[in-house]
């Protein structure tokens, strides 16, 4: 029986996994040293992060685990900062603001690490404006399955040709590894989920922080009226996020916020930075929501940070009862992280509403990036009997790429998710992707059987998989 801590042994989606050994080094020379000693053994190593994620990629099922918790250097400079993998990502944003900058990606969950986010490629409400994780990487070390070290920066290309693999027209997408021509070395292992390298410290570019903020919780009749918004606004405006929550999303929220309109059946948050408080954007937003056919004397708008905390509190409660109402009932986390074209979005919208009415009405929920044209699904299906969510949700992933997209936009596959990745790339495409593992780990020790499945990635599999592996 092992005695490694259960936390190490887990992650957000509540896919639970087993280990012969947890490593826990004080730094890259610990790293080295540890991969070093399992590629001569051949033995799989996956890597920890802070367990935030909710695809499976750091549940281990045999081998090590390797956890970066102690590598958490942070020095923040004008425009950078440099931080170790085990850095929380809101020790990143206090150390940025407390010096006038800001570091712009925020996935709702802040007690993730540096290294996670960049091993995901996490984004988060503000990608809208700012992108992903990925546009604000300058530098990384990261140490390969061997225990050599690179220190490669943007810009800095590969010394070996990957291929090419099509990628989706979307906003965001993370669904295997971006593979083309004249790539370099950040793009690659950016968003690998920790399968190629193990990064131990990143360079990360800062900006100034907004001199002020506007934000605003749009209150709308219907779906049809917050769609219309987000379009015009998309076009229109320049928030640097659009978020959207449908209706028994806002019936969930109620429990903690019932000052929300009981005649809401949408909500929209936008936040747009301005150049002063007195900025002529905030006059202009009035005027946006009132043409809108919003609620607009039920609307919340906010220009203070206490305000403005009280909306992120707001956008973040949601995925916490979500994940509080999955733990109570004993099921598995049934989520998706589906993105489609711009041009798609009311379309796929319209998709989800109609099958998920049919196949589990009343339990539900959806909202998230719509200003992307990624809205999450969460699912509260019945935890004796998932194969009936998995079937309903592998559909709507089918479709979604039908529509040009792809079936993960800022978690990753992981292991949950690893076989959606047939439904996006030709059986071609997905060998490309298991030539560039090859390459930087012949043996396959590093991260067994997250984003491939089985042991086409390399010679050493993990051990077999629980059948909750396949389910998202």
């Amino acid at each position: 029986m092992s005695d490694i801590p259960s936390n190490y042994l887990e992650d957000a989606s509540g896919l639970k996994g087993h280990a012969e050994r947890l490593i826990v080094p004080a730094d890259e020379a610990g790293v080295v040293a540890a991969l070093r000693e399992a590629a001569a053994s051949e033995v799989p190593v996956t890597i920890a992060g802070a367990g935030t994620g909710v695809t499976g990629g750091r549940v281990p099922f045999g081998g090590w685990v390797l956890s970066l918790e102690k590598l958490t250097r942070l020095d923040v400079s004008p425009g950078y900062a440099i931080a170790g993998a085990g850095v929380l990502l809101r020790d990143v944003h206090a150390a940025a603001q407390n010096t006038g900058q800001l570091y712009p990606p925020d996935p709702t969950e802040t007690g993730a690490s540096i290294g996670g986010n960049i091993a995901c490629n996490a984004s988060g409400s503000r990608s809208f404006r700012y992108g992903p994780t990925a546009r604000w990487v300058e530098r990384l070390r990261v140490v390969l399955a061997s225990g050599r070290v690179l220190d490669v920066g943007r810009g800095e290309t590969l010394d070996f040709d990957p291929g090419s693999v099509p990628r989706p027209a979307v906003t965001k997408n993370t669904a295997g590894y971006v593979l083309y021509p004249g790539m370099d070395w950040l793009d690659l292992f950016i968003g690998s989920e920790g399968t190629l390298g193990v990064i131990t410290e990143a360079t990360l570019r800062l900006i100034p922080a907004p001199k002020a903020v506007l934000a605003g919780v749009v209150f709308f009749p219907g779906d049809d009226a917050a769609v219309d918004a987000v379009e015009t606004w998309r076009a229109t405006a320049a928030p640097r996020m659009l978020e959207y929550f449908d209706e028994p999303s806002l019936r969930m929220l109620s429990t903690r916020y019932p000052e929300i309109p009981a005649e809401a059946r949408a909500a929209i948050l936008f936040d747009q930075e301005l150049a002063s408080e007195d900025d002529p954007e905030i006059d202009a937003w009035l005027e946006r929501v009132e043409s809108a056919n919003a609620l607009v004397e039920a609307s919340w708008f906010a220009t203070t940070p206490a305000d403005r905390e009280r909306f992120r509190k707001f956008r973040h409660t949601l995925p916490e009862l979500v994940n509080d109402t999955v733990r109570r009932s004993g099921a598995m986390k049934m989520n998706t992280d589906f993105a489609v074209p711009l041009a798609a979005n009311r379309e796929m919208l319209a998709c989800y509403r109609r099958v998920l009415e049919a196949e589990f009405p009343g339990r539900y929920v959806i909202f998230g990036h719509i200003g992307d044209a990624h809205v999450h699904i969460n699912l509260f299906s019945n935890p004796a009997d998932p194969a009936r969510a998995t079937a309903v949700l592998k559909d709507l992933a089918r479709r979604a790429v039908e529509l040009g997209g792809t079936v993960s936009a800022e978690h990753g596959v992981g292991k949950r998710k690893a076989h959606l990745l047939e439904l996006q790339y030709t059986p071609e495409q997905l060998e490309a992707m298991r030539a560039v593992k090859r390459r930087l780990d012949p043996s396959g020790i590093l991260g067994c059987g997250t984003m491939f499945v089985g042991s086409a990635s390399g010679p050493a599999a993990p051990q077999a998989l629980p059948h909750t592996h396949d389910t998202l």
